[in-house]
């Protein structure tokens, strides 16, 4: 038995928990299966990471250079001898160097052909002509500001030399004594300087030269080596008022600076701020944009050493005169051993790949929902009593249970497998970037499942926004982020896209696994968040994960539970009005009518009664209850229900019956909180189903027109978990459940225990009317319960039914007359909306059914004879049908009695051949007909 208080917050939860659980032990092969793509995929990286590190990391071209050496044994065998000697200037770059060479320093100068000019957007003209550009003569350009012009330009006429000259015997401080200039960008290292290295042009910075004289030399030993030529190349340096005007110089010279795109670039400024001849104070201003502004990667060094010294020694001549000089003689890096190349391109097109593994979770999640959507499923878990709450809680927790242990899985497999990307990554940082996320795209789901109602839709669309996101975010949003120009704002406001936010996040682990793996040490620490881009990652997936659940909750609460949209502004503290309350003024033409109609009339009469009362026993009371829908493509309001007042007590079994789109089914939906009434309500069980239908579902079983079922859930376990929902526990439980299955065939042969699946469509029906039953809820809803049954099925089942309907109110919709005759203490038929008639089987065949029906079979040349006969025994007889001698007469049974029928018929048989005669009362199928024929005709005239 069930008992008497509705089942708590925690019982259903447990109940839908215990149901998950099951489906998902049925589906284990399907997560088997779903777990292993992260695993192919993983492997899928190291293969090409094994390609790579055999065909790119560990080819000849980058090692150290290796030569075969004759050994000193005689032999003939040579030794395979590695070394910086035996390599090419390629290779140098990965032996050992115990000694690295010096280097010496170089001042970062534009590209001639950038050089500033004048322009259109400076407002200075001491800048040379645009003519020096064809000659490739234009000068490097320096300026100079400060509170104290004549100082700054004392200064300035110090910072170039004005003579050059070389040394070959000693050539770094002959080189340290003048200043060179490179428009190479620097590298990460300074063990090869790109400057010298490269085919560019080396440039000595002169006061005053002769334009483009060059000068040949030599520098290093084999095989980092290089002969170089010097080119002189004008120093210009030239006063600003202001640091506004250098900034703004220097600005517009980039060369997306300015709105034409013009080229115009500053090489370095000085802002001496208060420097005087006890202060040296110096803000040196430079264009960072030659280092590796890609945002996340370590950055390539920048050349500012060669700018502080050229300061620093000009402001010690200024105080001490010419020959006062602080030598920076060279550049040189510790000592290294020797490496190889390690570049990690597993992690570089990790993103691409982590991102589709991570989304493939959003489909599978969306079917599930969206499969419980098509099939109705979520809304009859409802109707048995399962709250919004714990679907939620228990769906929710469901979903992310599974979404961590995938992702779990996808770091054990990555590190197992040994990828970088996972191993050198901290791995509380990824546990928690995943975490967040998988939160967001679970509210994502529970979001965007409210606007499908197909399956197959749903999973197009969701896999369209998988490998759209994955290679949007490869070739769009990794491409602007990697183009330094591009604004950062508008990467954050791409990045609001949950796809974007994944492939960043994603981006940003890559990254940093790439550099730590090349360099040789770890990749990002909790240390790094700020200065990646993770820390803005994480706050867009906070926030819109909060925003995306509030929304999916709202959505959900005015959808399905129907509910105004705008519920939350309403009083929670404020008290619902009284349940009790007098009906409605009725219409004159309702009145009218209902004149003809007694029976409906008592029984609107008997619901105004019951509505004043503080209590009643009735479970069903519904209360000029009406639905419109509204018109559409030009057509009027459909009035489905006109007003309908109907009282149905525990204990009783009200059927109704009435045509197709008579609004039985709109009345059922209504009850059942699948529709709001128009106006007018029902109260159930006391309890108002305008405002209190999560309460009354606690009380309701339903068995749907249709069977709503998980495939792949057994009977038992169906009638296990609705069981759970009605507050059914331990013995009580396992006790009905049997009872149950037994009461409907379904015990026996194993047959509980076979996915329902595979169940027939009879016994799907037998399945869904016992679910309805479990429990015995206080109010009942049949709709057509036998349908598809064999005559045995049925009779047991309306045994079943007639059983269970001593303590519950039923109320059952059928086509089927002998149904309705065996089960229903009342009926009422339904014709276009409104209630025509209300009563007992009996009484309805007695009130509408005042004729007998004659039927005599005979030759055709007696048919005059059979019509006499009828004649004189009842004048207002009408004949109904007539074929091939059958003739069928209605008798009306005030004008008949059985006996004379009977007499007339034995006289007729002496005077003629009766083959067969028969004399019927009227059956409920011609009760149903007459008065539906009746109702469509009086609304058709109305």
């Amino acid at each position: 038995m069930a008992d008497s208080a509705p089942a708590s917050f925690s019982t259903r939860a447990n109940a839908l928990l215990r149901k998950n659980l099951t489906y998902q032990k049925r589906n284990l092969w399907s997560n088997v299966r779903l777990i292993m793509i992260p695993f192919y995929l993983c492997v899928l990286l190291v293969v090409v990471q094994v390609l790579f590190d055999t065909q790119v990391n560990n080819s000849d071209e980058n090692r150290c250079g290796c030569q075969c050496i004759n050994g000193t044994n005689g032999d003939g065998k040579c030794v395979e001898t590695c070394g910086i000697e035996y390599s090419t200037p390629e290779q140098a770059f990965f032996c050992s160097i115990p000694s690295p060479p010096p280097w010496p320093p170089l001042l970062q100068i534009p590209r001639p052909e950038s050089r500033a000019v004048i322009s259109d957007f400076s407002r200075n003209k001491d800048f040379p002509t645009e003519s020096c550009r064809r000659t490739g003569s234009c000068p490097v350009t320096i300026l100079v500001t400060g509170d104290k012009q004549p100082l700054g330009k004392a200064l300035s006429a110090n910072i170039f030399p004005t003579s050059f000259s070389v040394n070959s015997s000693d050539l770094l401080p002959t080189l340290a004594n003048n200043v060179l200039g490179t428009t190479a960008d620097a590298d990460f290292t300074n063990y090869l300087d790109p400057g010298i290295a490269s085919n560019l042009t080396i440039y000595n910075i002169q006061s005053e030269c002769i334009p483009n004289a060059t000068l040949p030399f030599s520098f290093g030993q084999p095989p980092l080596q290089f002969k170089k030529e010097l080119t002189c190349a004008k120093g210009l340096n030239l006063w600003r008022n202001s640091s506004i005007e250098v900034n703004d110089e220097i600005f517009k010279g980039y060369r997306k600076g300015n709105p034409e795109g013009k080229i115009n670039e500053i090489t370095a400024a000085y802002d001496l701020l208060n420097t005087d001849r006890n202060n040296f104070n110096v803000h040196i201003l430079y264009n960072s944009t030659y280092k590796d502004e890609s945002g996340n990667r370590p950055a390539k060094l920048v050349r500012v050493a060669r700018s502080v010294n050229l300061v620093s020694n000009a402001y010690l001549q200024f105080m001490h005169g010419p020959g006062t000089r602080m030598l920076f003689e060279y550049i040189k890096e510790v000592p290294k051993s020797e490496t190889s190349l390690r570049l990690d391109i597993a992690s570089l097109i990790g993103p691409l790949f982590f991102t589709w593994v991570i989304l493939l979770l959003f489909p599978v999640i969306l079917s599930s929902l969206v499969y419980e959507k098509q099939e109705r499923l979520r809304i009859i878990m409802k109707m048995h009593g399962l709250g919004d709450g714990p679907y939620w809680m228990i769906s929710y927790a469901y979903f992310l249970t599974i979404s961590m242990l995938y992702f779990i899985c996808l770091m054990i497999f990555g590190s197992a497998i040994g990828l970088k990307f996972f191993r050198l990554n901290d791995y509380s940082i990824q546990f928690t970037f995943y975490f967040l996320y998988v939160n967001l795209q679970i509210s994502l789901v529970f979001l965007v499942s409210s606007i499908f109602s197909k399956v197959k839709t749903s999973t197009v669309a969701a896999y369209i926004y998988v490998f759209g996101s994955g290679l949007l975010g490869l070739f769009l949003l990794q491409f602007l982020i990697e183009d330094s120009s591009f604004p950062r704002g508008w990467i954050v406001v791409m990045e609001l896209y949950p796809g974007f936010s994944l492939y960043r996040g994603l981006y940003e682990f890559s990254q940093f696994a790439f550099m730590g793996n090349l360099r040789g040490h770890d990749g990002m620490k909790w240390k790094d968040f700020s200065d990646s881009a993770m820390d803005e990652v994480f706050y867009i997936i906070i926030v819109e994960w909060f925003v995306a659940l509030i929304a999916a909750y709202y959505i959900d609460k005015v959808s399905s539970s129907g509910k105004d949209p705008l519920f939350f502004l309403k009083n929670p503290f404020k008290k619902s009005p009284s349940l009790r309350r007098p009906s409605l003024q009725r219409q004159g033409s309702k009145v009218f009518v209902e004149m003809d109609k007694p029976d409906v009339t008592q029984e609107r009469e008997k619901v105004e009664q019951l509505m004043l009362e503080p209590s009643t026993s009735h479970a069903i009371v519904c209360d000029d209850l009406k639905k419109v829908y509204p018109g559409r493509d030009g057509n009027p309001p459909k009035m489905a229900v006109r007003g309908l007042s109907l009282a149905v007590p525990s204990g009783e079994c009200f059927g109704m019956l009435g045509p197709n789109g008579a609004g039985k089914t709109s009345f059922i939906n209504m009850m059942t909180g699948l529709l709001k009434p128009t106006s007018g309500t029902g109260l159930v069980q006391g309890l108002d189903i305008c405002n209190d239908m999560d309460r009354v579902y606690t009380s309701m079983g339903v068995c749907p027109q249709h069977d709503l079922l998980w495939e792949t859930l057994t009977g038992r376990e169906h009638l296990l978990f609705y069981g759970r929902l009605k507050n059914l526990k331990g013995s009580d439980l396992t006790q009905a459940v049997e009872e149950s299955l037994k009461s409907v065939n379904l015990f026996h042969g194993g047959v509980a225990d076979k996915p329902a699946g595979k169940y027939s469509g009879g016994m799907k029906r037998r399945l869904s009317v016992a679910i309805s039953l479990i429990g015995n809820p206080k109010v009942v809803y049949l709709d057509e319960p036998s349908t598809g049954l064999d005559p045995a099925s049925r009779k047991n089942l309306w045994t079943v039914i007639k059983r269970a309907k001593q303590h519950t109110a039923i109320i059952l919709t059928t086509h089927s007359m002998e149904e309705a005759e065996y089960l229903c203490d009342r009926l009422g038929i339904f014709v276009d909306g409104s209630l025509q008639c209300i009563g007992n089987p009996k009484e309805l065949k007695g009130r509408y059914g005042g004729s007998y029906v004659f039927t005599m079979t005979t030759s055709s040349e007696h048919e005059r004879n059979v019509e006499k006969l009828i004649q004189d025994v009842s004048p207002n007889a009408k004949k109904i049908y007539h074929i091939a001698g059958t003739q069928k007469f209605e008798l009306p049974k005030e004008e008949v009695r059985i006996s004379e029928v009977f007499q007339a018929v034995e006289k007729a048989k002496s005077n003629f051949t009766v083959f067969a005669w028969g004399l019927a009362d009227t059956t409920l199928e011609d009760v149903f007909i007459k008065v539906a024929r009746t109702g469509q005709a009086f609304n058709v005239f109305s």
